[in-house]
């Protein structure tokens, strides 16, 4: 076999992988899109609320629902004693 033969083999076969990519790709994708459906319907007939994020407090367990001194709560100088506050920012201020 000639080398070009060599590289035309080896291009068909680089092609054909990456069609093969694509297409699983795609299948994949069409299949995560049915989990999120199936889960959106789960979650709107259990009535779940927001996304729980951490355990521990309940200002890091739903930031939506968390006032702005709720990590304070025991003392306005108080150190933050759960480990998910560190990686939790606090929730934005409402627009006036």
């Amino acid at each position: 076999m000639r080398k070009s033969d060599h590289f035309l083999l080896f291009t068909a076969f680089s092609g054909m992988m990456c069609i093969l990519m694509l297409l699983h790709s795609h299948r994949e994708q069409a299949m995560a899109h049915a989990e999120r459906q199936e889960r959106a319907r789960l979650a709107k007939e259990l009535l779940l609320t927001d996304l729980c994020l951490f355990t521990e407090a309940r200002y890091t367990r739903h930031p939506s629902m968390a006032d702005l001194h709720s990590p304070f709560q025991d003392h306005p100088s108080s150190l933050e004693h759960f480990p998910s506050g560190s990686l939790l920012s606090p929730p934005a201020l409402p627009a006036r």
